[in-house]
This record gives structure tokens, sequence and C-alpha cells, in this order.
């Protein structure tokens, strides 16, 4: 270890904090003592600390999950520390097997650059980026070159990179694994080495690549950085990693009024997770809401208080604010006071083909399946004649709990 790691410097109670901010909501903080020595020395010596998460710009879409990593780097970028958003454009090239029983394909320059704009668009709601050290990995590793790659490789045995879950459980199923993928978490790795990172960030589904970057510190001599992994946010449903996929997610550019409504979906048992990776909210003032909640307070009011958060977060107080409303209006009964406003013409239009036309059902066959569920309304009445035929006027349609049109018929 670094012989400057290993100097004592006072343990202080804004070292203390700086802990447990670092704790909070992590699933692993590894070595916890090295990181401590680190803030110590920080707090010291008036040297902020370098802290890196790296991005592979593979989708141009963010959803809350996304958010938990960048939370986290808020929260340590708040303390005075060096936040790096690493793009990976150069590792993106190669492509990610983690968790994947495949590889993931890699995307061309073009596509990279796009989905990273789009990131930095996004990810500004949630970090201050005028403040932060933005890199993208091709800077050294395209310079490296054949000479420099080899010698990058000569530092990791197949051993040890068989020790990888995907690799371990594709290769034991006679899957094949290509000797590319082997370069993935070594450019990860060499990324910390470049970036001469004091902790890395990530999910847990990437502890063996945060783990890549201390061992090639320590190779490069260099001190080695410790990890922070961040557990995987279970979406709506509460039972699988939020993920579109799995339509359980909630998209931070999704609007205000579906923000908060998913928002409100999610149990009162997931409601206290979210506020621990999601909220700002101090861990003193979460615990003692859960207490009040725990004492007879309707945990409805809680979960409100993270919708108007989040969505706040992502728009703005008064559009928090207007979705709230917006939400009581429709558990009432009532109809938003925005609504889409659609002309069609052929009346008299039977209700099916209507929904379809509208954009409320995909097909006229889920407009009959709507219609059989008592999901359909017109004018508040529900429609249960599937035969039903409306004729020249203006009708506000809904559909379930959160569908409007205001549809003109000609």
């Amino acid at each position: 270890m670094n012989q400057d790691l290993v100097t004592k410097f006072p343990v202080t109670d804004r070292v203390r904090e700086a802990l447990a901010v670092s704790l909070r909501g992590c699933e692993e903080l590894i070595p916890q003592d090295e990181w401590l020595k680190k803030l110590a020395r920080s707090e010291a010596t008036g040297t902020p600390l370098r802290i890196k998460f790296g991005l592979d710009p593979t989708a141009p879409d963010i959803h809350l999950g996304h958010t938990v990593v960048f939370n986290k780097m808020c929260q340590l970028q708040e303390l005075g520390h060096t936040v790096i958003p690493l793009i990976g454009d150069f590792t993106t090239m190669i492509g990610d097997p983690s968790g994947r029983n495949a590889t993931r394909p890699p995307l061309t320059r073009e596509q990279i650059e796009a989905n990273a704009k789009t990131y930095f668009e996004q990810i500004r709601l949630v970090l201050d980026m005028d403040k932060a050290e933005v890199r993208y990995n091709s800077e050294w590793s395209d310079p490296l070159g054949a000479r420099g790659m080899i010698q990058l490789a000569a530092k990791y045995t197949v051993a040890r990179m068989m020790e990888r879950n995907d690799f371990h459980d594709r290769f034991k199923a006679g899957n094949s694994i290509s000797v590319h993928e082997f370069l993935y978490p070594l450019m990860q790795g060499y990324d910390s080495v470049a970036l001469k990172s004091d902790l890395e960030l990530g999910g847990t589904d990437q502890k063996f690549n945060l783990l890549m970057g201390r061992h090639l510190q320590a190779e490069y001599g260099q001190e080695p950085q410790c990890i922070l992994t961040m557990p995987l946010l279970e979406g709506l449903d509460g039972v699988e990693k939020m993920s579109k996929s799995k339509n359980n997610y909630i998209g931070i550019s999704e609007d205000a009024n579906t923000m908060f409504a998913k928002v409100l979906s999610i149990s009162d048992v997931l409601m206290w997770k979210w506020f621990t990776l999601l909220s700002f909210k101090s861990e003193s003032d979460i615990a003692a809401l859960k207490k009040e909640v725990e004492g007879g307070r309707n945990p409805k009011d809680a979960k409100v208080m993270l919708a108007k958060e989040i969505t706040a977060r992502f728009h703005s107080n008064a559009a928090a604010d207007a979705a709230e409303q917006d939400f009581i209006n429709r558990s009432k009964g009532g109809v938003p006071d925005e609504i889409p406003e659609v002309s069609l013409s052929g009346a008299p239009l039977g209700m099916a083909a209507l929904l379809k036309m509208a954009g409320l059902a995909a097909s006229t066959g889920e407009g009959n399946r709507l219609i059989d569920g008592g999901g359909v309304r017109v004018d508040s009445s529900v429609v249960s004649d599937k035969a039903l035929k409306l004729g020249a006027g203006t009708y506000v349609v809904q559909v379930g709990k959160r569908k409007f049109a205001r549809v003109t018929l000609g």
C-alpha cells in the first residue's frame, strides 16, 4: 500500500460524516478501512478525492434505477470531491457481457456519440456537471496501440479472468467466449490507472470489473482505488430490477403526471428502500417518518412526499404540485386539466375503433377487451356495450385511471 495512505491522519467528525454518506444505501465498500484513511487524508490536506463512474452509452434513455449511482456521486460531490463521469466510448465498441449469456453488440461511433449527448442532458438533472470532470476513455485507450494492449494483457491471467461469473457460467455451459471479451474488464481497469482514481462506483453486477481496477493500479505502482457498489433498484413490481424490458421502470424524461402516479403505485414496503436510494432526505428524517408511519400515520402520506420529491427533481416544484392535484382529480373520477385533443371523422363510430384511432388502445381487439373489463368511460359513464357507436359531438373518453382524450367526432 502507498506509504502516504498508511500515514496517520486524524479521523475527525467530518471524516466520520463523510464515511456515513459513503455507506448510505451501499451494498459494499471495499476496503472500508482504506476509504476511511483516504477521507482522513483528504480532510487533513484539502485535496479532493477522485471518484470515477463509467458510463457505457448503450441506450439513450435513463430510468430511476440508473440514478441510484448518480445520487451517490452527487452526495460525494457535495462533500467536495471530484466526480468523474467516464464515457466508455472505447469500451462500448468492445461490448460488455456482464450478466448476459451472449455478448452485448458493440455500437458504432455515431451511436455512442448520440447516446452520450442524451446521457449528459439527463445526468444534469441529478449531478452538477459543471463541477464534474467529464472524460472519454478513448483518450488513453486509442493511443495504447497493439504493443500497449499486449503489455496490459500480460498483467492478468486467464485463470483469474475465468473467475468472473459470466465467463465461468458460459464456459461451463459450452457457450462460446470471444477473446476480445477479455479485453473489456482489462480496459475498464486501465481506465482507473489513467485517471488515478481513489474510488470507483458501480452496480453489484460490475464488481469483477471494479476489482480489476484495484489490481491494475497496484501493477502500475499506484495506490489502489476503493470500490463502492450500489444495489440494483427493484422496479414498480417490487420483484425484478428496474428495466425497460420488464416494463417496471420510471424514465426520468417521462411527464410529471405519469412519474408521480407511478411512484405512488409502488408497495409500502418497497417505498422505504426507494427513500434510501433515491431521496435526498437525511437518514434521520427518513427514520423519523418511518416511525410516524409505524405509529399509525397513513403510509400514503410518506409515499406522496417521495413522489413529489422525485417529480420535482426531474421537472419542478410547480409540476410536482400539479401532478399531485392531477392524481387527486383522477382518484375522484375527475378529469385532468390537460388531456390530448383528438379530432376524428366517420361518425357514428364504434367504441373499439374509436379507442384505437384516438391512441387509447393498440388495436380494436384490445379496445373490446378493455370494454369487457369495464375499463372504458365516456363522459364519466362506464361503457358496457361493445356495439355502442358515438355520433357527432365532443366526448371525454377515459381508459383505466390514467388515459384520457377529448375526442371530437365529425
